[in-house]
């Protein structure tokens, strides 16, 4: 059985050619396969309803199609949508739909939990469980649009659970599943991966020809305080991924999560604006989503626009988002978290009463 879903859409074409060609199918069918695979999906091949059933039988054996299943969703007041999938193994990983006017942007996962530990991070506080596959990437997207065509990301972002560059293989795949003609068919420009800043990723994502946007994850302006809130600093040195970001070649985003009394003061963002100015960077403020570190406090809004306005004058481009989704567990890896609490919690009680 062969995973077509984990294939690039042209790797998953000329398999499906051979597949088809050895029954004796005419080869028009390849035509109408292809599609179903992410421009118009099908759940099942029995829904590919153009097809004989004979042969829809035998594409269900012959290439099973990876699906998830949607374990919780919630809506926030402001429209955001969280989605917590759940895998085959039963892990479970979440997705993020943000929408505002017509765009639509689904921040996705690549990995279940996350080694890096980022002390404002959620996900940093499940750990570590796997990584997952290209099918299971794209999947996020494909079973949004199957839920509903309507919710059909005209963005994505890889700012979900996980550090992608850590599973290169299976994101380098993902990334043209989303970008090919024949895959989502969503433009380069329009696909954003964030990381921490790997370097043997980072040199991986530079060979790629396509203009996909890059974010750097720094919260940060210096090294001392940035491993203090990111341990992999301790390996991944901030002057060397600097130095990797000029090289790259193209306009990087800064993401920096503002946290009250660690990295907001004014002296701070004079230091940032040294570090975006060569880089000709974008600015990404977020206040810190209370979710996920509860141990941690946002900077207050007065601090947040003057620390913008500071960069501002440093002649440095600055946005300030929005926090997404207060109402519910937005941030990264929140309702995962908190779903697998209640899960240890309803397990100590049983056991309690057991005893």
């Amino acid at each position: 059985m062969t995973d077509l879903l984990s294939l690039t859409p042209p790797a998953a074409r000329a398999a499906l050619a051979a597949w088809l060609a050895a029954r004796g199918e005419p080869a028009y069918r390849v035509n109408q396969i292809v599609p179903r695979l992410w421009q118009r999906p099908v759940g099942s091949w029995d829904g590919a309803s153009e097809l004989p059933a004979a042969l829809r039988h035998d594409l269900a054996a012959a290439f099973p199609l990876l699906r998830l299943t949607l374990g919780t969703h919630q809506q926030s007041r402001d429209g955001t949508e969280k989605f917590l999938w759940k895998l085959s193994d039963g892990e479970a990983v979440e997705s993020v739909l943000i929408p505002e006017g017509k765009r639509r942007t689904l921040c996705i996962s690549s990995q279940v939990g996350c080694a890096l530990g980022c002390v404002f991070c959620a996900t940093g506080r499940m750990g570590f469980r796997r990584n997952l596959s290209g099918a299971e990437i794209g999947a996020q997207v494909r079973e949004l649009v199957l839920l509903d065509p309507a919710k059909r990301p005209t963005n994505v972002v890889f700012m979900g659970m996980g550090e992608p560059l850590l599973n290169w293989p299976a994101v380098d795949a993902a990334l043209t599943i989303l970008n090919d003609a024949e895959g989502l068919g969503i433009g380069a420009r329009h696909i954003t991966l964030s990381t921490v800043g790997i370097l043997p990723g980072l040199e991986q994502f530079a060979k790629r020809p396509e203009q996909f946007r890059l974010a750097l994850s720094l919260h940060a302006p210096t090294p001392s305080l940035r491993h203090a809130l990111m341990p992999i600093e301790k390996k991944y040195r901030l002057p060397d991924v600097l130095d990797a970001l000029k090289r790259l070649g193209r306009r990087v985003t800064l993401e920096y999560v503002l946290i009250g009394g660690r990295n907001d003061a004014l002296e701070q963002a004079d230091e940032l604006a040294k570090l975006a100015r060569p880089l000709g960077a974008l600015v990404n403020l977020l206040p810190l989503h209370p979710g996920g570190a509860p141990d941690l406090a946002p900077s207050p809004r007065a601090q947040i626009l003057a620390f913008g306005r500071r960069l501002q004058s440093g002649g440095v481009e600055a946005v300030l988002r929005k926090s997404r989704g207060l109402d519910i567990s937005a941030a990264c890896g929140q309702l995962r978290v908190e779903l697998e609490a209640r899960r240890s919690k309803v397990r100590a009680q049983e056991h309690a009463s057991v005893e």
